[in-house]
């Protein structure tokens, strides 16, 4: 029995034979796979491994919803196992067991917490893990795994089974099931947030949307169709928020010039007061953070957004995904510096995207002062567990170390 240690991507623990792509794979085989080839991924297997991806890819965030134990790993490190081979893979603490013991047993998942309640830590302050989802489905997993809230649903992936424009009916019945799937939960709405790296089937090419940091999210909000269809959204929102609680949430604003030009649009639209936020995706976005409240409700950092941003490397593209280190000590200051601009209102912050996702960042995120996050349902319990055993002061002084380190290897090394 040897142990190969790679990066951790979707909890859980997944046991069989491992097999190189589709052709003669079975739901109790290990695949090996590209990132293309999730793409046409056409049965359960018992794990996944995928081969030089870009971990904060839309391709790879959807595999979350999946709940299939997945690692990441080199082309290096794939070529030291064998096909044919049984292994072992956790892909929470991101490690692959080559010929296991035959008593070797799964390590079972931690217990979900409560849904809808925070989870207490040790000075009496809560964190609130809050579920990001796609569908109607994730929404009742988001319950089962024990979100504190539905934190963001990303209404560009509600599309009528048909095909065709989204319309009014079509996006009320879909958000009023939604709802009732995670009563009495409160729902934040990502109003639409289409962008290259996730069109959808209802918008033909437009100019200046087929590259990164061009025409995407509020930038769109004129263009139609997507004027026409964020405002049937708007209306099946004011339908639904008569019976349940839905915040709103603006996608890749940049200033606050821009969001207060598209809070006062929308607001005009609405029939009730509703609370609304922005997504903070670009370094502009992060600095701003001492006047966000004056216009803002509340404010969601969009980690992985923010690091395609900040180290100018495209999260969809694999050949540069090695620039989008997570363990970058230049990103934590940059955070760190986001929660203390952020002040007395660092409660009404939240952090979404991979970051908060990977198990020994948590605790650097708390220590910072950070305490809400919106995370895939699937991720709930393990990071519940890990919040309810942190230490604030320990979290804090670690928060402090990787913040001053020099590198990564540094960062890693402290974690």
């Amino acid at each position: 029995m040897s142990i190969l240690q790679v990066t951790p991507f979707v909890p859980g623990t997944a046991r069989g034979i491992l097999c190189r792509g589709y052709k003669g794979a079975s739901f109790d085989n290990i695949l090996m796979l590209t990132q293309q080839e999730l793409a046409v991924l056409d049965i359960r297997p018992s794990g996944i491994m995928v081969i030089d991806a870009a971990p904060l890819s839309h391709p790879m965030i959807r595999l979350h919803t999946l709940g299939i134990p997945t690692v990441l790993l080199s082309s290096d490190t794939a070529s030291k196992l064998e096909l044919g081979e049984e292994v072992v893979i956790d892909g929470f603490q991101g490690t692959i067991i080559k010929s296991p013991d035959a008593g070797l047993k799964a390590i079972p998942a931690p217990e979900s917490p409560q849904a809808g309640e925070a989870i207490a830590l040790n000075d009496g302050s809560h964190v609130f893990l809050r579920a990001s989802i796609f569908n109607v489905d994730d929404a009742a997993l988001a319950v089962k795994q024990g979100a504190a809230a539905i934190g963001l649903v990303r209404t560009e992936y509600l599309l009528p089974e048909q095909g065709g424009l989204p319309d009014a009916a079509f996006y009320e019945s879909t958000l009023r099931e939604l709802c009732n799937r995670v009563s009495p939960l409160s729902v934040t709405l990502r109003l639409l947030d289409i962008a290259p790296d996730k069109p959808v089937p209802w918008l033909k090419p437009l100019a200046g949307i087929s590259v990164p940091l061009g025409m995407q999210g509020v930038r769109l909000y004129d263009v139609e169709p997507v004027r026409s269809v964020l405002t049937a959204l708007l209306h099946a929102v004011n339908k639904v928020a008569e019976d349940f609680e839905l915040k709103l949430l603006l996608p890749y604003v940049t200033s606050l010039e821009e969001f207060s030009h598209w809070r006062s649009r929308i607001e005009q639209q609405l029939h009730k007061d509703l609370p609304i936020g922005t997504m903070a995706e670009s370094p502009a976005a992060i600095l701003a953070m001492p006047h966000w409240f004056e216009v803002a409700d509340f404010v969601s950092i969009g980690c992985n957004d923010l690091m395609q941003c900040l180290f100018a490397a495209d999260r969809d593209l694999a050949e540069v995904s090695r620039y989008l280190d997570p363990y970058s000590p230049e990103l934590f200051r940059f955070l760190n510096q986001a929660a203390e601009a952020a002040g007395d209102n660092i409660d009404s912050v939240q952090l979404c995207g991979l970051l908060p996702q990977l198990p020994a960042v948590l605790p650097v995120l708390l220590g910072m002062g950070f305490r809400a996050f919106s995370v895939a349902p699937v991720m709930v319990p393990y990071l519940a567990k890990i919040a309810s055993e942190a230490s604030l002061p320990q979290s804090g002084e670690l928060a402090q170390q990787v913040c001053m380190a020099k590198n990564s290897e540094q960062v890693r090394g402290l974690l």
